[in-house]
């Protein structure tokens, strides 16, 4: 029996969910081509990220300079099947994105049921941030923006007495200024470490150490961007950016690397989950070569997977090693 994987795309308003996920979609095709898998997704979905695609690539183009595009307006899943080629899939992934108001005091019983309760469900948490909230000024806009209390917060709700594993990815987004080399790129990793201290200090917890893995892995979902200035304007704080060159062009990267760490960490629980089935008969499964394309699929994806400047694992690398 198929099983469906659920992954939450966590953030507050305007920080770039929309963006992150659909320049994760872009790389799809060349992350898992490398491997005997294939990532599908449904109809619906591949229509909407194409979409939004097309806005990002177009955004250079007609350059405005607080960039970006327009986030969700309502909670919307995006479906994929992964499986190997040319067979029936294992897996589903459904992405889960919600408007980043959930969020806000505003928001109604209902919106912050929906957020905890996916919290809950998830085994995979993706929590975006706003590199330059995080880092100009002193973090000066950090707490309004990213809200890093209100996500601890969330989590010491939803995450209580766990007993499987869950990977969290903390991404940094609009950071292509704090990637230009290792020193900013380290002080990029260390202002994480120092603004959720809070989270990092409760997914550590004794009881949770043993099942959450947490890593780093700063995202340009759109490149050839760089912070420019802020302009308060009625204790309002409004980011703008400029390109990197006159002639710059649509260019993200390293958004596959979320998708490595997924995968390594899925491919991961896959295995286990198979061996189980098998039980005392686990040995004869390896000897007829029937997790071999699992975990080949697994190397490739942790061959390419990055671990410094910018990039960490902070804890649970078990849980993303193929033995």
């Amino acid at each position: 029996m198929k099983q469906e994987i659920k992954i939450a795309m966590l953030g507050a308003s305007g920080v770039g969910k929309t963006s992150l996920l659909t320049a994760m979609y872009e790389q799809f095709a060349e992350t898992i081509g490398k491997t005997n898998l294939q990532l599908t997704p449904d109809l619906e979905s591949a229509a909407v990220l194409q979409e939004r695609l097309g806005e990002l690539k177009s955004l250079l183009d007609n350059f405005e300079a607080k960039g970006g595009i327009n986030g969700s307006s309502s909670e919307r899943s995006f479906i994929f099947d992964l499986g190997k080629k040319g067979s029936q899939p294992f897996l589903t992934l459904n992405f889960n994105d919600f408007p980043g108001n959930y969020l806000q005091s505003g928001a109604t019983s209902n919106n912050k049921k929906f957020v905890k309760d996916l919290l809950t469900e998830s085994a995979i948490i993706i929590i975006a941030i706003d590199a330059p909230a995080l880092m100009e000024r002193g973090g000066k806009w950090h707490n309004s923006i990213n809200r890093p209390q209100q996500i601890a917060n969330l989590f010491e709700t939803a995450y209580r007495d766990i007993k499987s594993p869950k990977l969290v990815i903390l991404v940094p987004v609009r950071c292509e200024t704090y990637l230009r080399d290792s020193k900013t790129a380290n002080l990029l990793t260390k202002n994480i470490k120092e603004k959720y201290s809070q989270l990092l200090n409760f997914l550590s917890s004794p009881s949770l150490l043993p099942w959450v893995v947490t890593i780093v892995t700063p995202v340009q979902t759109v490149g050839n961007v760089v912070f420019s200035n802020i302009e308060e304007v009625e204790e309002t704080a409004r980011f703008y950016f400029r390109k990197s060159s006159h002639n710059a062009e649509y260019s993200p990267k390293n958004s596959d690397q979320i998708l490595r760490y997924v995968l390594r960490f899925l491919l991961k629980l896959q295995i286990q989950h198979i061996n189980r089935q098998w039980g005392i008969f686990s040995p004869l499964r390896e000897l007829l070569g029937l997790n071999i394309y699992l975990k080949e699929a697994a190397f490739k994806a942790a061959i390419e997977c990055k671990t410094n400047d910018g990039f960490a694992i902070l804890q649970g690398e078990n849980w993303l090693t193929i033995e």
